[in-house]
C-alpha cells in the first residue's frame, strides 16, 4: 500500500501520471489471480480512464484542482452518482432508477480531483459488520486467504481493495462500525466522524440516526486529509500529538471481554508501548456502557429506521434480499413510536453522562474487535452467525450510538493475523482524534504499514 500522499508527491515530481496509476488499479481489478471481481460490484473502466487524461491535462497546465487529483478511489455501492442506480449491494434495487445528481460527499471527491475507478461491495443494505454478500460474492480478508477468511462489514469491498492495492483509498459508511471494522479485518486504517461533519444526503440510509460517511486508507494521515474534503473543508498536515502525559482511558470489561489470545496479545503490547512512551494509560470502569444494551433491546435505531425505509420494498421483493439482512430489518416492524421516543430519551441521557465520564481523558482505547477474522464456513451455521456478529459490532458500535468519532489502526506485527486499535475520541473532537492517532500510529505502526 503506498499512502494518498506518496501518490501525491509522485504525480507533482512527475515520477508517474493519473493515468499510470488507474491503469494499475484496472489491473488489479481485473487479476483473475485476486479479489477483485467480489471487491467490486461495477467498474467504472472507461469513465476514469477519461477523468485520469483529464487530470493529467490539468496538471501540465498547472490547474490540477488538489494535489491529489489524479489518484483511484473506490466508492461504496451505496453513494448516489449521477446516472447509476444504487443498489447498495443487493438484487432488489437493482433495476432502480438511476441517480440523478451525485451525492454530497461523490461531488465532494470529484471536485478534489480523485478518479473512482468503481462501486465497492458491501454488506446488503450495511446492515451487518461481517461483510458476507450471498448477491454478488464476498471478498476475503487478505489474511489467510487459503482458509477464506470475512473481511469485516460493512465496507468489505473497500477495505479489501485498499488492503490489495486496487485503490489508493476508499470511501464507506459506519452505522455501527462499518469502516473501522473491515479495516481492523484487513489490516488498513478506517475513520468514523462525528457524524453532522459529514453529509449523507445521497447515501442510502440504514439509521440516519446513527449513519457515517468515512474513509478507509493505508495510514490516519490520508484518512485525515480524505476526512476534511469529505466534510468541505481544506486538508491541512495533521501534527502528531505528544504522547508523554497523554491520558487514555481502557474501559475495564466492556470491550476486553471475550478477546481471542492474538487480539489480546496484540491489544496488550499496544498498551505497553504506549505507557512505555509516556501516554498515561488509566483502567476505568463507565457505566454508559453497561446502560447501553438494555437500552437498546427492543432493536435500536437500527432496525427501526431500516424498516421505516425499506418496508414498502420489502412488501414488493422480500424474497430477493439476504434472508438474514431481511428478518435483522424486520425486528423494526415490532417496535412502536413510544419505544423509539424513550429510545430518543433514552439516548441524549447516556450521551451527557458519558462525556462526563470521559471528560478527564484525551481518548479511549479498545480493541476494534475482540476476535480476528472468522472463516466463511464458520458462519453457516444461524446462531453463529448472529453470535459472532454481535461480538464484532460490539465494540465499534457504542462510538455510533454516543456520537463520537472513531478510528481503527492496525495494531498487528507483521506477518501475524490483523488486529485493529481503536481510539475514541469526543463528539466534533475530530482534528484532536487525528493528532492523537497520529502520534499512536507512528509507536505502533507494524512495519509493513506506510507512515503518511
Amino acid at each position: 500500500m503506498r499512502t494518498i500522499e506518496q501518490h501525491a508527491r509522485a504525480l507533482a515530481g512527475g515520477a508517474t501520471t493519473s493515468r499510470a496509476l488507474v491503469e494499475d488499479s484496472l489491473a488489479r481489478i481485473t487479476d483473475p489471480a485476486g479479489e477483485g471481481a467480489r471487491a467490486f460490484i461495477k467498474v467504472h473502466t472507461d469513465a476514469a480512464r477519461a477523468m485520469a487524461d483529464a487530470m493529467d491535462t490539468l496538471r501540465r497546465a498547472g490547474r490540477a484542482p488538489s494535489r491529489y487529483a489524479g489518484i483511484p478511489v473506490g466508492l461504496k455501492d451505496l453513494f448516489d452518482i449521477t446516472g447509476e442506480a444504487t443498489p447498495a449491494g443487493s438484487r432488489a434495487l437493482a433495476g432502480a432508477p438511476p441517480a440523478t445528481a451525485n451525492a454530497p460527499v461523490v461531488q465532494r471527491m470529484l471536485a478534489a480531483g480523485f478518479v473512482p475507478v468503481g462501486r465497492t461491495n458491501m454488506t446488503e443494505f450495511a446492515f451487518s459488520g461481517l461483510g458476507i454478500n450471498p448477491h454478488y460474492g464476498t471478498p476475503l480478508s487478505p489474511w489467510d486467504r487459503g482458509s477464506a477468511r470475512i473481511p469485516g462489514g460493512s465496507s468489505s469491498g473497500t477495505a479489501v481493495a485498499v488492503a490489495d492495492g486496487m485503490v489508493a483509498a476508499g470511501l464507506g459508511t459506519d452505522t455501527g462500525g462499518s469502516c473501522r471494522i473491515p479495516a481492523a479485518f484487513c489490516g488498513v486504517v478506517g475513520y468514523k466522524p462525528t457524524a453532522r461533519r459529514v453529509p449523507i444526503d445521497g447515501v442510502l440510509p440504514l439509521a440516519p440516526s446513527l449513519d457515517s460517511v468515512g474513509p478507509l486508507a493505508p495510514s490516519v494521515a490520508c484518512c485525515a486529509a480524505i476526512d476534511a474534503i469529505l466534510a468541505g473543508d481544506a486538508p491541512t498536515p495533521t501534527v502528531p500529538a505528544t504522547l508523554a502525559g497523554l491520558r487514555l482511558a481502557v474501559p475495564e470489561s466492556f470491550g476486553l471481554d471475550g478477546m481471542d489470545s492474538t487480539v489480546s496479545a496484540a491489544f496488550e503490547r499496544a498498551l505497553g508501548v504506549l505507557s512505555k512512551a509516556g501516554a498515561r494509560i488509566t483502567r476505568a470502569r463507565f457505566a454508559t456502557f453497561d446502560a447501553i444494551p438494555a437500552v437498546n433491546a427492543k432493536g435500536g435505531f437500527a432496525t427501526a429506521e431500516a424498516y421505516a425505509w425499506h418496508r414498502t420494498l420489502l412488501a414488493e421483493k422480500g424474497a430477493l434480499y439476504d434472508p438474514r439482512v431481511r428478518a435483522r430489518i424486520e425486528r423494526g416492524e415490532m417496535q412502536s413510536a413510544t419505544d423509539y421516543l424513550e429510545l430518543l430519551a433514552a439516548r441524549r441521557k447516556l450521551i451527557g453522562e458519558f462525556d462526563t465520564a470521559t471528560r478527564p481523558f484525551d481518548a479511549l482505547l479498545l480493541p476494534t474487535t475482540p476476535i480476528v477474522a472468522p472463516r466463511i464456513a464458520e458462519l453457516d451455521d444461524e446462531r453463529d452467525y448472529h453470535r459472532l456478529n454481535q461480538l464484532i459490532l460490539r465494540n465499534t458500535a457504542v462510538g455510533n450510538f454516543l456520537d463520537r468519532c472513531a478510528i481503527s489502526l492496525p495494531c498487528h506485527r507483521p506477518g501475524e493475523p490483523p488486529v485493529g486499535l481503536m481510539l475514541m475520541g469526543e463528539t466534533l473532537g475530530d482534528a484532536r482524534l487525528f493528532s492523537i492517532a497520529a502520534a499512536v500510529e507512528a509507536a505502533i505502526r507494524p512495519a509493513a504499514t506506510p507512515a503518511g
